[in-house]
């Protein structure tokens, strides 16, 4: 009985140790992928011209080089001379230009300017950022472009003030009132946080919990603490 018993836990615990980081790395690379003609690099490495995309990366397009962001509901053409970060469901562009086409009210955040679709149908917009003057223009479909006050008092209300709509086929412009859109640490191994976030390390930590799990369980019919040696 004890060996059956430990052959079906064996049988059920090691495909469960396999499997389980194997889906997680497969559920966190299919995110967003980012295709390019060369010369785009993703957190100061030369990317492929395939590579997925992970919260956080950094995006730099050198010149005479274009690249595309394509998840689910979304695509954004990165323009030449372009420095973007990939936050799921924003973009934050330090400077240059991103042309957004999205169903699933993809963001543009610069600075202390945010754009954003009115709705969740398919909208069109590009976002430019030179010298500190952001420009919007809407392509299809209308936008948002909110300002949030570069006082932390102000920023903090829950006010919409500062917003404007720009309708199809318009543009306008706004500054960035805060400077430099603000960049998270990038890179899968820019520090040990980004290490300990990245999907290898997950799946690893779980592999020893299920290590541990089943070595309970395979362990589980005999007492903690023996009477006898």
């Amino acid at each position: 009985m004890g060996c059956s018993s430990l052959r079906w836990r064996s049988l059920v615990c090691l495909p469960l140790i396999v499997i389980l980081p194997v889906s997680l790395l497969a559920e966190d690379t299919t995110a967003a992928m980012l295709r390019s003609s060369g010369g785009a690099l993703v957190n100061k490495t030369l990317a492929p011209p395939s590579r997925a995309l992970f919260l956080h990366d950094l995006i730099e397009i050198q010149k005479n080089a274009v690249a595309r962001i394509e998840a689910p509901g979304s695509t954004a053409d990165i323009n030449a001379e372009t420095v973007v970060q990939f936050e799921g469901d924003e973009l934050v562009l330090d400077h240059g230009s991103v042309s957004v086409n999205t169903a699933r009210v993809l963001r543009v955040r610069v600075g202390c300017v945010t754009v954003t679709p009115v709705n969740a149908d398919w909208t069109h917009y590009d976002v430019t950022d030179m010298d500190g003057k952001v420009t919007v223009s809407a392509l299809k479909n209308d936008v948002y472009i909110d300002s949030r006050s570069k006082k932390p008092e102000q920023a903090k209300q829950p006010t919409h003030s500062d917003r404007v709509i720009v309708r199809e086929g318009e543009q306008k412009s706004r500054e960035e009132k805060c400077g430099a859109a603000l960049m998270k640490e990038s890179g899968r191994f820019a520090g040990r946080g980004a290490i300990m976030n990245s999907p290898w390390a997950i799946g690893a930590g779980i592999v020893v919990v299920g290590v541990l799990a089943c070595l309970g369980l395979c362990h589980g019919d005999d007492p903690i603490s023996p009477s006898k040696p």
